[in-house]
């Protein structure tokens, strides 16, 4: 099924993607701004999910209820979140709905009311997914991993912490709008059942208004904590490990997707298999790929038992390191299979590749085609990865242990 993607850029900085699917009845739009955690000030963590949380409560002529009563209307599968690099917004829907949705979002970033009575109603929700936290150990041990890897502010997460939230003011939410939510810097991505040219031109009208803003990048940082414990009275421990990896836009980044592939994609991958289902270690396990613009990472995890954890995490290394002995043709070609079914719900999801596109863009400044991708996936080939692997193996582990016991760290290997 042939597609056609183009791309625009609006003269205030917004770069427009769309991708024309003619054989799907939906659209989907992600709109990514430039308001990611990462720009944070020190002492108010956890703002831009506030101030994420406060622009859905009213914007142009809807107040709260009304934004999500014309939302819902109008069928559209919403959702927000924030990342390290983004605060993201993105939209599915009956592709004869676009026109009516993106008005909503353009009034979002450009005419929020932020309004000042709503402020608690706002922070109340930022700590309940604080609190939420207290019941998720993996989530838990998975940030502390990201922040002892990247350091500050690349390792943070959105939701902050209870009392930077407190410290939160609402000329703080105004003044992290103004300074984020600006055109440059931000990608609007649609794919779907869409004609470009009335889609560009729709989108000049709405969002030709918003103003260039002065870009301001986070500061540059590194993590130097190798072993971390967080002592949790609970019978189960929660094992993370991290080691250096290339970022999606290096050249060789599929096949250090492959290789990652191999440990952790299916049941049939090392880490299920060795780690899970022949010793009974733990009740899960796996690793996966993780990218910044300028670095990447491969972050591992297993839930076990507090009497079994030393083992598990000995184990898990060793495996890690086995990899860099190489992988095997038939483990190749059972990662080949699942990327390709992949690919092909992908090409059936405008949501899934509205997404796609604007992180290739973030990333590679283009577009990469499922065509392009399927090429470099039936282009992997054990010797490649072998090559990689002999290059770049897993070593210098980060790793963050949650529970009753600390652990010892598994001796290097010459």
């Amino acid at each position: 099924m042939p597609s056609s993607i183009y791309t625009h850029s609006f003269e205030n900085g917004l770069v427009l993607l769309v991708e024309q699917m003619d054989w799907v009845e939906s659209a989907a739009f992600s709109l990514l701004l430039p308001a990611g955690c990462a720009r944070e000030p020190a002492d108010r963590l956890g703002l831009s999910n506030f101030t994420c949380e406060m622009v859905q409560r009213g914007c142009g002529v809807r107040d709260s209820r009304r934004f999500l009563n014309d939302l819902e209307n109008l069928g559209v599968d919403h959702s927000a979140a924030v990342s390290i690099a983004h605060t993201s917004f993105g939209g599915a829907m009956p592709a004869e709905q676009l026109d009516q949705a993106l008005p909503i979002y353009a009034d979002l970033v450009q005419r929020p009311h932020l309004p000042d009575d709503q402020l608690e109603d706002a922070r109340s929700v930022c700590v309940q997914e604080i609190r939420a936290l207290d019941d998720d150990l993996p989530q838990q041990v998975m940030f502390a991993l990201r922040r002892c890897r990247y350091g500050d502010p690349w390792g943070r997460h959105s939701q902050g912490t209870l009392e930077s939230l407190q410290a939160v003011r609402h000329a703080d939410v105004q003044a992290y709008h103004q300074a984020y939510y600006r055109p440059n810097g931000a990608i609007l991505s649609v794919a779907g059942n869409v004609d470009f040219e009335r889609l560009r031109d729709r989108v000049h009208t709405l969002f030709a208004p918003w103003r260039a803003r002065p870009e301001q990048a986070p500061p540059d940082s590194s993590g130097t904590d190798r072993m971390h414990h967080i002592d949790h009275p609970s019978h189960q421990m929660h094992l993370g490990v991290a080691y250096a990896n290339v970022p999606y836009s290096d050249p060789r980044y599929y096949e250090a997707r492959a290789a990652v592939g191999v440990l952790s994609d299916g049941m049939s991958s090392r880490l299920f298999t060795e780690v899970r289902e022949k010793r009974g270690l733990c009740y899960a396990v796996y690793a996966t790929c993780h990218t910044l613009r300028d670095r990447g990472s491969v972050f591992c995890y297993a839930g076990t038992t507090t009497d079994r954890a030393q083992e598990t995490l000995d184990v898990m290394v060793a495996q890690l390191r086995t990899l860099r002995h190489g992988i095997r043709d038939d483990e190749l070609a059972r990662l080949q299979a699942r990327l390709k079914s992949t690919l092909v719900m992908q090409q059936e999801s405008s949501a899934a590749r509205s997404g796609s596109m604007a992180a290739d863009w973030y990333y590679l400044g283009r577009v990469q085609t499922l065509t392009e991708v399927r090429r470099l996936v039936d282009g992997l080939s054990s010797t490649s990865i072998n090559a990689f692997l002999a290059e770049h193996p897993p070593s210098d582990f980060t790793m963050v242990t949650l529970g009753q016991n600390k652990l010892e760290r598994p001796g290097e290997i010459p």
